[in-house]
């Protein structure tokens, strides 16, 4: 049954892609304000992308500042890549868990209120010249 564990192992990571990904799980904040800023910034140099981000007003930002900075040093510490080098080819956000509250309102009701989670991820990769 485990046949050539090792070296199926060893082959996956040969084909496995180099890209540089940074995910931030369970962030208290929207996916639908986060995607707002990540088409923004999809395609962008990573310099580039930076300093937008840095700028924009929007609530999500900084959430995406801080896991583009982290996709950044992951290609620059784990796989040797220089920043300058690198463009933002895959940025999403998908929703995670929704938490549920109440609030309550005039004779016994309640209104429900979700406050929305979301993971986002970045993958950078080596811009081709």
């Amino acid at each position: 049954m485990a046949t050539r564990m090792r070296e199926k192992s060893a082959a996956r990571k040969e084909n496995a892609e180099k890209k540089a990904v940074a995910v931030a799980k369970y962030q208290r904040i929207s996916p639908s304000k986060v995607r707002i800023v990540l088409n923004v910034i999809r395609g962008q140099k990573y310099e580039d992308a930076v300093a937008i981000l840095k700028n924009m007003p929007n609530s999500g930002a900084e959430y995406a500042l801080k896991v583009l900075e982290s996709a950044g040093a992951n290609a620059e510490n784990n796989l040797g890549l220089n920043k300058a080098d690198l463009i933002v080819s895959e940025c999403y956000a998908d929703g995670g868990p929704i938490l549920k509250r109440f609030q309550p309102v005039s004779k016994g009701r309640a209104h429900s209120i979700k406050k929305r989670t979301c993971h986002i991820t970045i993958k950078l990769d080596v811009e081709n010249n």
